[in-house]
């Protein structure tokens, strides 16, 4: 560009200068394309930077914020959960309950006292199947129905009464959809939950809810033979606010923190899945209020449940699958 070209005042900009009130030169000038190659790198360090802090640090959270979606209670010990949910469907009931149903299935056994009604969730292809001590406890036979409605034989592998936990093997089980363990530190009081089980014996039933408390003392009895008569009368019996629900607990009792829901849970959601929005298991139905006493029209759920965090399942898994027993 010539002086002359140039007006009279505006100072002349070298090529690393920028000049806020004269227009940029032409394309065909060196000066431009060479600013633009310096912008260019700089954008993809940056973004490289997002990416390499979501990695380093928390994983789902990176994944989820790049996506447009919830990173809410997810962290990088459920990151495999983020996509257990079909995208179209995030963040729904339908969604979930569509992705998570085949990892649930009905539990029947039975034993010198009686039989039981319960439900468990899939953790293995192979058929490791997680559900509370007390549907289990002292069966002489289980049978398992999965989703699909494939039944097959199980055996104990590992309890454990203190926590209400217990682990079963399907025989001859392949190719099953396993459930994604979440993380139930996240949870929220408020946070939307899912439950699925087979409450009387229905199924792959699906009740929706909140979360309504954290960290409820609930007390459940670790006797098996009062355990199995009490499934057949209605309700598992436990201790609540220096109550007793559903029976007597008896003189062998275990107490553990709880996740409280709202969500609809009735006999035979015991060892099903309580499970946040994204598809993870944030804990194991284990106990729940039925009125005694009351009219059919009026009894069943009244929205006062309670289900074993997740982490206290992750951490006894090894001791159950080592075939603990107690």
């Amino acid at each position: 560009m010539s002086e002359n070209s140039r007006p009279s005042g505006v100072p002349e900009y070298g090529p690393h200068q920028v000049n806020p009130e004269w227009p940029p030169p032409p394309a065909h000038t060196p000066a431009a394309p060479a600013h633009r190659r310096q912008r260019g790198p700089a954008k993809l360090l940056v973004a490289v930077a997002i990416v390499a802090a979501a990695v380093g640090g928390t994983t789902a959270y990176g994944v989820q914020e790049l996506t447009g979606g919830t990173s809410a209670g997810v962290t990088a010990s459920s990151a495999a959960g983020t996509d257990v949910v079909p995208a179209s469907l995030k963040g729904t009931v339908a969604g979930v309950a569509k992705a998570v149903s085949p990892s649930i299935v009905e539990i029947k056994a039975a034993s010198s006292s009686g039989s039981a009604t319960g439900s468990g969730v899939i953790v293995t292809e192979d058929g490791e199947v997680v559900t509370n001590n007390h549907v289990v406890a002292g069966a002489s036979q289980i049978q398992v129905r999965t989703n699909d409605g494939k039944s097959y034989s199980a055996r104990v592998v590992g309890t454990d009464s203190s926590k209400d936990l217990a682990l079963i093997k399907l025989e001859d089980a392949s190719a099953l959809k396993a459930a994604t363990l979440g993380d139930s530190d996240g949870v929220r009081v408020g946070d939307q939950v899912v439950a699925i089980g087979s409450p009387e014996g229905l199924t792959g039933t699906v009740t929706s809810g909140i979360v309504s408390a954290l960290d409820r003392d609930v007390t459940v009895s670790t006797d098996e033979s009062q355990g199995q008569q009490q499934q057949r009368g209605g309700g598992w019996p436990f201790e609540f606010g220096g109550q007793e629900f559903n029976g007597d607990t008896g003189g062998s009792t275990t107490t553990y923190k709880a996740i409280q829901t709202d969500a609809s849970l009735n006999p035979g959601n015991s060892g099903g899945a309580l499970i946040d929005m994204n598809g993870d298991i944030i804990g194991i139905n284990s106990a729940m209020y039925a009125p005694s006493g009351a009219e059919s029209s009026t009894a069943g759920s009244v929205g006062l449940g309670f289900a074993i965090p997740v982490n206290t399942l992750k951490a006894d898994l090894p001791d159950l699958r080592a075939g603990a027993g107690g």
